[in-house]
């Protein structure tokens, strides 16, 4: 018996659904997201014409309770958010800002939307790379304040979420009028993510301006779950062509992985491993396995993330 003829021959199969690919970014400056054919990472079966993109946080107020391994790349511009942003860009080779805007917290500072959107226009304005505006999840104040920014930042092309049931029409008409993409944001659930998508497509949202934000967990604190919703979500995009859940997914990585109790012990206990270490690693896996899952716009943290995530991007996509 020859060689050739033991040779393993995989099973393909093909797909009817595609991603949309979506531009984001002022224009000259655009990166697109998207686009894929077949499951990620399924070289085999289709195409991933776009590169996953990783995104960087910056605070639009300086953190408090950041552990100090975290808090020390930024340390002198914790305060300064056109600062911090152009750090991430131009040292630690950001793709995406993800503005985050947290003064706004009606629990905190409750900062005015004239603020917000000073700063978020500011921002959009110090850095050559896609800028995302991303409230506080709380559907009045991000109402408020992001419609403005839309107002303010026209033209920039500017992710803005998270865009809700509750204000998809008061977010999400501003959006349509001054030109930004709209971030759709359900709780870990595909009807509740198909159905806001239906009511921004119906309202005007136009396909190339929208993306999916299914909620994003921590490793080991609801990112199981999260990770077969977006499954579902791709399964049926790709698998069943269900046109209204196309749409590239956003997972807010950084943020959540950073207020978890491992992310922040110091060296309290010595079962949790190096504290120096201990939070980038969560942060890397948990990223990974939501690439897996789908996700095209990571946002994180720290800058040791963003520099493993490009290698092992780089080794899947040479």
């Amino acid at each position: 018996m020859g060689v050739d003829s033991l040779a393993l021959e995989i099973p393909k199969q093909r797909y009817s659904g595609t991603i949309k690919e979506i531009p984001v970014g002022k224009e000259g400056n655009q990166l697109v997201v998207g686009g894929e054919t077949a499951f990620p990472f399924y070289f085999f079966e289709g195409e991933m014409p776009n590169r996953p993109r990783i995104a960087m946080e910056v605070y639009d107020e300086k953190p408090e309770e950041w552990a100090p391994v975290v808090m020390e790349p930024f340390a002198d511009v914790l305060d300064d958010p056109v600062a911090w942003a152009k750090l991430n860009v131009e040292k630690y080779n950001a793709e995406i800002i993800a503005l985050q805007l947290v003064s706004i917290d009606p629990n905190g500072t409750n900062a005015s939307a004239e603020s917000a959107a000073e700063t978020a226009q500011k921002v959009a304005d110090a850095v050559d790379v896609p800028v995302m505006a991303l409230g506080v999840n709380n559907v009045e104040k991000d109402m408020e304040v992001l419609r403005l920014i839309a107002e303010k930042c026209e033209g920039r092309n500017l992710i803005i979420g998270p865009v809700t049931e509750g204000n998809h029409k008061q977010i999400g008409a501003p959006c349509i009028g001054y030109k930004h993409t709209v971030m759709a944001s359900t709780p870990i659930d595909v009807n509740l993510a198909k159905q806001l998508n239906i009511l921004l497509t119906t309202l005007g949202v136009k396909e190339d301006k929208l993306i999916i934000d299914p909620t994003t967990g921590a490793l080991g604190y609801g990112m199981e779950y999260c990770y077969t919703v977006m499954e579902r979500i791709r399964m049926a995009a790709i698998a069943s062509n269900d046109t209204q859940l196309q749409y590239p997914f956003f997972s807010n990585v950084g943020k959540e992985v950073c207020k978890t109790k491992e992310a922040k012990l110091g060296d309290d206990d010595a079962r949790y491993g190096d504290p120096a270490t201990r939070g980038i690693i969560m942060e890397c896996v948990t990223a990974v396995c939501l690439l897996l899952a789908g996700s095209d716009i990571i946002s994180v943290r720290h800058p040791k993330t963003v520099e493993m995530l490009n290698k092992y991007l780089d080794f899947f996509l040479a």
